[in-house]
């Protein structure tokens, strides 16, 4: 469900708040952190369109020459067309901009080596996902399929709405140079949303 509160837009599923028009700085830096740890990267991949902020970050990279977005909702997607253009519009024009309406899981194993850098933010986090079956993305096996999607040196960030110890773990092992970062939004929740970074290994 899109359902407008004020100014802003809420995305709800199943009675659970997902997200919101508010305060994107963390799904921004999520994008923005990945392209400074990959110099002169092509193609990008972002997991989970959401309300857009990762989108709005990557198209201002003009190093990029393809931008797929991978969002399993039609119905979201669809919002942005109708209801969130004023927010989107502009992104979901550029030429580079390919929003492919698909299981994540599915199109990574279908895109060996062809991303210098995916974003993942199809959920709350590793510990907090929307449906059970997303569990598998932060697990060995969808890291494992993300990886493989990754270009040698390339980077996978994931976005959470907090910390996961166990994850970070994960992480570690499939990926090199594992970083995490923190920052505080403007929600009245405890903890700051999170973004976790890894490199490829040679």
């Amino acid at each position: 469900m899109l359902r407008r509160v004020g100014d802003h837009y809420e995305v709800v599923s199943n009675g659970v708040f997902l997200m919101d028009t508010r305060d994107g700085r963390s799904e921004r830096l999520l994008v923005r952190a990945a392209l400074e740890a990959v110099p002169g990267a092509r193609r990008l991949l972002i997991g989970g369109l959401g309300v857009g902020f990762s989108l709005q970050e990557a198209v201002t990279a003009p190093e990029l020459t393809g931008i797929d977005v991978v969002e399993i909702e039609p119905d979201l997607v669809t919002w942005h067309r109708e209801h969130l253009t004023h927010l989107t519009g502009p992104a979901l024009a550029d030429h580079r901009v390919n929003v492919v309406v698909a299981d994540l899981r599915d199109h990574l194993d279908s895109q060996p080596g062809r991303y210098h850098i995916i974003c993942l933010d199809v959920d709350n986090g590793p510990d907090w996902t929307v449906t059970a079956g997303n569990e598998q993305i932060y697990r060995h096996g969808g890291l494992a399929s993300a990886t493989r999607a990754l270009r040698e040196g390339g980077v996978l960030a994931v976005w959470s709405a907090s910390r996961s110890v166990e994850f970070e773990g994960r992480l570690a092992e499939h990926l090199d140079d594992v970083r995490v970062l923190e920052v505080e939004v403007r929600l009245a929740r405890a903890g700051p949303d999170v973004v976790y970074l890894g490199r490829k290994r040679s």
